[in-house]
């Protein structure tokens, strides 16, 4: 079987991240009909999913006294307390109905560790504990991750940076995500992606490279 050389990796397209859920990213919904129209140049697709247990170390909730967006210090580094959302079973953590990828190969939920954070799609945020996500795209014979979904500021750039880590070239593709965009969080993440050589596309540069699939010489910083 030929080798998959172009996987499309999509973060977090969950409700609790749409308008009106629990940690919200503005305009969240609207990176879905631009995923839909994404997917359909690859032909390999994986998603991920936040799975966090009621009891998880992240949510503000478990930390008597403590509000939504402050920072603790937990064994592993400095943690954002967020509202609850993503819990394993709600309605929140189900993957928006619109999301129109069908040939999507893999689901990595992350987050599910009670006492360790993910916003990575590789590594959880212990920076010790691994999703499986490397190994798997080494299997099949990715080169290149191109990413969308939510949060640009999070989710997808750790994941991004990961992937750099993990000898993947990288493709942020702006227009199909969002950030939340906490205290500064998105100017700071496209530097840091950048000088990992995390390249920026738009979609519409995605479908004019990939007659055939997304051509090498876009995945240029």
């Amino acid at each position: 079987m030929k080798p998959v050389e172009d996987v499309l990796l999509l973060v977090d397209v969950q409700y609790d991240f749409m308008p009106g859920g629990a940690l919200a990213v503005a305009h969240g919904d609207e990176v879905v009909p631009v995923i839909n129209r994404l997917a359909t140049a690859f032909s390999h697709v994986v998603l991920t999913q936040d799975w966090h247990p009621a009891s998880h170390v992240s949510f503000a909730a478990n930390h008597a006294g403590r509000a939504p967006f402050e920072t603790i210090a937990l064994p592993y580094g400095e943690q954002v307390l967020w509202p609850t959302h993503c819990v394993q079973g709600t309605g929140g953590a189900v993957l928006h109905r619109d999301l129109n990828a069908p040939h999507a190969r893999l689901i990595v939920r992350k987050g599910h560790h009670e006492q360790v954070d993910s916003y990575s799609a590789f590594v959880e945020a212990d920076r010790a504990t691994p999703t499986g996500l490397a190994g798997y795209l080494r299997e099949v014979g990715a080169k290149r991750v191109w990413l969308a979904g939510l949060a640009t500021d999070y989710c997808v750039a750790w994941s991004a940076l990961d992937a750099r880590a993990a000898g993947f070239e990288a493709v942020v593709i702006e227009d199909a995500c969002r950030a939340i965009d906490l205290n500064g969080s998105l100017d700071k993440a496209w530097r840091e992606m950048h000088a990992a050589g995390v390249a920026r596309m738009r979609s519409d540069d995605v479908a004019d490279a990939s007659a055939g699939g997304p051509a090498r010489s876009a995945c240029k910083a």
